[in-house]
């Protein structure tokens, strides 16, 4: 009996930390319409979402706009260098081009549908390229499942992302006002 408890907490012990590295956050994300509601995907792409949610809690995200917004497609945001509205360094037009002072990621492919509401990592030709860029799917976008890292899933509020302002970019760009880990 007694090595079957130790095993079961040797079990515990071992397992438990695993278990503990894919629990889903809960993030929300105000936009001017409403707060959209995304669920981390840790399983799927843990240092993506290690790095996003490190962006989050330093504030980096907080007033950066959505720089490429394609009908049907996807909203891009998410350049905490040049597309941070409220920061010296904005600049619409090279809003994309930047990134964070954090070093890039490895490619997280997966085998996981880019459907509707697939948040998404940004990267350049090189797979191992995403920093801080990420977009959200407006429709099914399955000719990007193993080529993107995606991080997230739009759980509430995709509505929101309907309404943000077309454009690339935007003559007048949606930003993210606030986001935030509700639970960690």
């Amino acid at each position: 009996m007694i090595k079957i408890i130790l095993c079961l907490m040797i079990s515990i012990i071992t397992y438990g930390g695993n278990l503990m590295a894919e629990a889903r956050d809960t993030i929300h994300m105000t936009l001017k319409d409403g707060v959209v509601v995304m669920e981390t995907r840790p399983d799927l792409a843990p240092l993506h979402v290690e790095q996003i949610k490190k962006l989050i809690k330093d504030g980096q995200y907080n007033g950066v706009v959505f720089h490429r917004v394609i009908e049907g497609f996807m909203a891009q945001t998410g350049d905490v260098e040049f597309g941070n509205s409220t920061n010296e360094n904005y600049n619409i037009e090279r809003a994309g081009t930047g990134g964070s002072n954090l070093s890039d990621i490895p490619a997280e492919f997966s085998k996981e549908n880019h459907s509707r509401g697939a948040v998404s990592m940004a990267r350049s030709q090189n797979p191992n390229s995403a920093n801080s860029q990420f977009f959200i799917c407006f429709n099914d976008c399955s000719f990007l499942d193993e080529q993107y890292s995606i991080w997230a899933q739009v759980i509430e509020g995709m509505e929101f992302i309907d309404n943000i302002t077309k454009g690339e970019p935007p003559s007048d760009p949606d930003k993210i006002i606030k986001i935030e880990i509700i639970n960690q």
